[in-house]
C-alpha cells in the first residue's frame, strides 16, 4: 500500500499527466503557474515523487480542471 510505484498511483500519475496535456500546458508553463521548477512536475509524472492531497489539489486548479476528472477514472478502476 505505501509503494512509490503501485498500479493505482500510476494511473493516478497517469491521469494527471493527460489532463494537463488535454489542457495544452506544457510541464514548463505548469511549473510556472505553481511558481516551482520543472523538475517537480516531471517527477511526480514519472512516478518518481509522490504528491499530497494540496499538491494535487494545487496542480488541478492550475490546470483548470475539477479534480474529479482526475480522480473517478482512477477510483473506478480500483473497484472490486
Amino acid at each position: 500500500m505505501t509503494q512509490l510505484h503501485s498500479e493505482e498511483y500510476r494511473r493516478f500519475a497517469t491521469a494527471l499527466t493527460d489532463a494537463r496535456q488535454k489542457a495544452g500546458i506544457s510541464q514548463y508553463e505548469l511549473a510556472d503557474r505553481l511558481k516551482v521548477d520543472q523538475s517537480f512536475i516531471s517527477k511526480y509524472e514519472s512516478c518518481r515523487r509522490r504528491l499530497d492531497v494540496i499538491e494535487f489539489l494545487q496542480i488541478v486548479q492550475a490546470i483548470g480542471v475539477d479534480y474529479q476528472q482526475v480522480l473517478d477514472p482512477v477510483a473506478q478502476s480500483m473497484k472490486p
